[in-house]
C-alpha cells in the first residue's frame, strides 16, 4: 500500500491555511457573484482556491487538478493521481454566517478516493483519512455509528431539498432529519458518528463528496449512489447522479431500501 503521509501532511496544512484565508472574509466585506441559479461564489472561494492550487500544485506538480473554482481541463484524465478540491464547500452558509462550511481536499488514484481532508475553520474541526489507515477527527480515531431501527436514525440532509419538500414523503420514517448546508461537512460528521446517515436526493459533483467518501470508507462505512452503486472519481463528467447515501454499511442498505421504494 502506498504511503500517503507526505500528501496528507500537506493537505492538512493547506486546508488550515485556506481556512484561515476564508476567515479573513467571514462576516466581513467581500464580493458575491452568481455562477448559476442559486449558485453563488465569493472572493473567499477564489482566494482559497488560489492558495490550495499553489500549495498542492507546487509540491506535487505531476498530479492532476480538479476544483469547483478552477476551469476544468481534460489534462487531468491522463494523470495517475488527481487532487479533487472544493475550496469552500457550503458557500451559501458562509454568506449567511452559518458555520457549516469546510475546505475539502481529496486525492484520487485509479478512480478511487485515497485521501480526504475536511476543515471547518469556525469550529476548527479537522477530519482526515487515507486509504487503509482509518479516519480521524482532530487526531482522534472515528467510526460510523448506527441505530438498528431507521425510526431512531439521525439523517443529515440538504437544506434546499428540505425547503423544496423533497423529504416530505419520508416524514416520520426516520428519527430525525437534520438539514445542514455543506455536503462535505455532512459526510465528515457522519464518518465521525455524529449522525447515522448522510443522504441526498439530487446529483452532486465530485468535489462535493470525494474527500468525504474516503472518510466514510475509513470510518467503516460506505457511500453509494441511489442506483446502489459505489462512486468513482476523475470522470469526464463530474456530476454524480441521481443522489447519494453514506454511513454505516447496514444503515446505508436500510436507508437505500426506504428511499428507492
Amino acid at each position: 500500500m502506498t504511503n500517503l503521509d507526505p500528501e496528507l501532511k500537506l493537505a492538512i496544512a493547506a486546508a488550515r491555511q485556506a481556512g484561515s484565508t476564508i476567515m479573513n472574509y467571514y462576516k466581513a466585506d467581500y464580493e458575491i457573484e452568481e455562477k448559476g441559479y442559486h449558485n453563488p461564489v465569493t472572493t473567499a472561494d477564489h482566494a482559497s482556491d488560489s492558495l490550495l492550487k499553489s500549495m498542492l500544485g507546487e509540491a506535487f506538480p505531476d498530479y492532476g487538478w480538479l476544483s469547483e473554482e478552477t476551469v476544468d481541463s481534460p489534462e487531468r484524465m491522463k494523470k495517475d493521481r488527481v487532487w479533487v478540491v472544493d475550496p469552500l464547500d457550503g458557500t451559501k452558509e458562509f454568506i449567511e454566517g452559518v458555520p457549516h462550511f469546510v475546505v475539502s481536499i481529496a486525492l484520487v488514484e485509479d478512480n478511487q478516493s485515497v485521501l480526504g481532508v475536511l476543515y471547518n475553520p469556525v469550529t476548527e474541526e479537522l477530519f482526515s483519512a487515507t486509504r487503509g489507515t482509518g479516519a480521524s477527527l482532530n487526531d482522534k480515531p472515528v467510526r460510523c455509528a448506527s441505530q438498528e431501527n431507521p425510526a431512531d436514525m439521525i439523517i443529515l440532509n440538504s437544506r434546499s431539498e428540505t425547503r423544496r419538500g423533497l423529504w416530505a414523503p419520508f416524514d416520520g420514517v426516520f428519527g430525525e432529519l437534520q438539514a445542514i448546508g455543506s455536503v462535505a461537512y455532512k459526510l465528515g460528521l457522519t464518518a465521525a458518528g455524529k449522525a447515522d446517515i448522510f443522504a441526498s436526493l439530487r446529483p452532486k459533483n465530485e468535489w462535493d463528496i470525494c474527500a468525504g467518501n474516503c472518510l466514510i470508507n475509513e470510518a467503516g462505512g460506505k457511500l453509494i449512489n441511489l442506483n446502489g452503486q459505489p462512486v468513482t472519481y476523475n470522470n469526464t463528467s463530474t456530476l454524480i447522479s441521481p443522489g447519494l447515501i453514506a454511513g454505516d454499511k447496514a444503515a446505508v442498505d436500510k436507508t437505500y431500501n426506504i428511499l428507492t421504494k
